[in-house]
């Protein structure tokens, strides 16, 4: 089991880098809009933190608070993406909203 957590994990930090790393794309190119990168980061963070989320360890499971956030980022995330993928641009501000969603559930997932 100790294997299976261990490629969901590298498949979580691939949708992390995946979504961050298209975000900072669309910034340095001055168009702002979702990427495919984007929108596959989003799809893939929520997916591998829902297999991470199961109870594969013994006793070492974390707080289901923890798990309840993270989860509504998740989500949150994948929504304002799914749904102005299409766009030619996006707003300023929901751009940004995504990149920040993104970077506090990665710091949920470090400091708590």
């Amino acid at each position: 089991m100790e294997a299976l957590r261990l490629i969901l994990l590298y498949l979580h930090l691939i949708g992390f880098a995946l979504l961050l790393g298209g975000a900072v794309a669309q910034l340095v190119t001055g168009k702002i809009r979702m990427n495919p990168a984007m929108l596959w980061g989003a799809v893939i963070q929520l997916a591998t933190g829902i297999g991470l989320s199961a109870p594969l360890r013994d006793g070492d499971e974390p707080s289901p608070v923890k798990l309840g956030v993270k989860l509504l980022l998740a989500v949150l995330i994948f929504v304002m993406v799914f749904f102005s993928r299409k766009r030619d641009e996006v707003n300023r501000g929901h751009f940004l909203a995504v990149v920040g969603l993104t970077l506090v559930n990665a710091a949920v997932a470090v400091f708590w």
